[in-house]
């Protein structure tokens, strides 16, 4: 009985205290049009401390969307383009002497700020990608013999360009790993396009408000981490990630020979993490398996190794994460 009375309260608490979400979106659907589910997805990354890669061809507005958040939450921005001459010193800094002082003095590098766009990550080598791994999964950086902890809210938005394959280096699966979120972003509809049109071809450009302090995220994230997840929820979670590790026991047989790993336990803390955020975006104060569906796709489908079987029958992660949702029974 007593629960019940918790969850009442406790979901009233987070409607007054995710009264901000809405004013976000507003401010977002003034600089973006359609693109909801690249909002939600930044909003998640953003509640619940999880980093995101982008897939999707260019000028579908991902380097605005989080430009244009960032301004919105009155936070520092960079963006970095990596190429395949890129240093670690070029994104982490390094050290400099200064005759003046006869000694060597720290410069750091673009990464020490609260938003971080990583434009086209995979066209950088192995050691440019390990230099921001340290960045995404520590939240600090070692520069000469110390180490630097990073401005909080701390979030990398990579890209990636799913066309062009000539001279880019795939991500290791450690570091896909420390990503909360892969979302692929697609075409906008021809009526968002038309008013897309209008909008760049109008005298001024709308921008968005700074409404909000990096303060307020960091009060909203501890907010998020009192969604209610009950014990029910939690198993739905873990059978659809034991799905992707061993599919013959839950009667999915034939994906047996297409996955080579499955999700790892990073992945079912942040599909709880993911479901918490969104059931904050809906601005409820537990979550629904709604919820976890919602987020399963982006969370799941770089986590799953594919095996040569998979390409050769042209089944994506997509689809096995799909057929597991299908079949999983939802509490």
């Amino acid at each position: 009985m007593n629960e019940t009375v918790d969850v009442k309260e406790l979901n009233e608490r987070i409607e007054k205290e995710s009264s901000f979400v809405d004013m976000i979106k507003m401010e977002v659907g003034k600089v973006i049009i359609g693109q909801k589910h690249l909002v939600d997805s930044l909003l998640i990354g953003l509640l619940s401390d999880g980093h995101i890669l982008l897939e999707g061809v260019p000028g579908l507005a991902k380097t605005l969307a989080i430009n244009t958040l960032s301004s919105i939450v009155n936070a520092d921005f960079s963006r970095i383009q990596f190429t395949p001459d890129l240093l670690p010193a070029d994104l982490i800094g390094t050290m400099i002497y200064s005759q003046k002082k006869e000694e060597f003095q720290v410069k750091k590098g673009p990464v020490f700020t609260n938003f971080v766009l990583a434009d086209e990550i995979n066209r950088s080598p192995a050691k440019v990608q390990s230099a921001l791994l340290e960045a995404m999964q520590e939240r600090q950086v070692t520069i000469g013999e110390k180490t630097y902890q990073l401005p909080k809210p701390f979030l990398v938005m990579a890209t990636q360009n799913p066309i062009e394959q000539e001279g880019t280096y795939p991500l290791p699966e450690a570091q896909v790993d420390r990503f909360m979120l892969k979302v692929v972003v697609d075409y906008p509809k021809i009526e968002e396009e038309k008013l897309i049109v209008r909008q760049n071809v109008a005298k001024e450009f709308p921008k968005a408000s700074a409404i909000l302090k990096p303060e307020n995220i960091m009060n909203a994230r501890n907010v998020v981490k009192d969604v209610y997840i009950d014990e029910k929820i939690e198993r739905y979670i873990l059978d659809i990630v034991f799905a992707t590790r061993f599919p013959e026991k839950y009667g999915l047989e034939k994906f047996s020979a297409m996955i080579n790993y499955g999700g790892s336990p990073r992945a079912s803390i942040n599909l709880a993490m993911a479901s918490k955020a969104f059931a904050f975006i809906k601005r409820r104060g537990y979550i629904i398996p709604e919820d976890v569906r919602a987020v399963c796709h982006d969370v799941l489908r770089h986590r799953i190794g594919l095996s040569y079987e998979a390409e050769a029958e042209n089944v994506t992660s997509e689809d096995i994460i799909t057929e597991i949702l299908n079949t999983i029974e939802v509490p």
